[in-house]
């Protein structure tokens, strides 16, 4: 009898173990995956932006603006994620100077080309923008301060 008792507890502690561990690698592969998901906005913006938009040119040898420069542009406290995203694929799908908001950009920089991008493309690269922290250049928050009342000069 006492055997019987002795193989039955052994079981169960065998049993025990065993599913805590299982539950807790289940519950550690959850949080990697977790950590390792980028919004494709993201993606997108590194491929087909910063060729021209990077954050680590320098102010003398940009060709564009940062895109922080455009987020802080476009967006403003009453500017909703529909209205950004509506902003940038109007400007990307014809950039005029009548359509500008980036007065000194333009002059600085010129229109930027036409871009033949799909609308997703453009929508998930703005849902990005609004949503997150964008990478900002060393200087550019003073820049910013310096120019922020030239917002609406043309």
């Amino acid at each position: 009898m006492k055997t019987i008792l002795y193989f039955t507890l052994l079981i169960l502690i065998f049993v025990g173990c065993k599913n805590s561990e299982k539950e807790n690698y289940t519950t550690s592969i959850n949080f990697l995956v977790e950590k390792t998901q980028t919004h494709p906005g993201e993606k997108l913006m590194k491929a087909h932006c910063y060729a021209c938009h990077n954050a680590t040119t320098s102010e003398e040898n940009r060709v564009a603006p940062p895109m922080i420069a455009i987020k802080k542009r476009y967006i403003f406290k009453d500017t909703s994620k529909e209205e950004f995203i509506n902003d940038m694929q109007q400007w990307i799908k014809n950039p005029t100077e009548e359509n500008a908001k980036m007065y000194g950009a333009v002059k600085r920089f010129g229109i930027m080309s036409k871009m033949y991008y799909p609308e997703n493309i453009i929508e998930k690269i703005a849902d990005y923008m609004y949503d997150n922290e964008i990478e900002q250049p060393e200087w550019f928050e003073e820049h910013y301060k310096e120019n922020r009342g030239q917002r609406f000069k043309k």
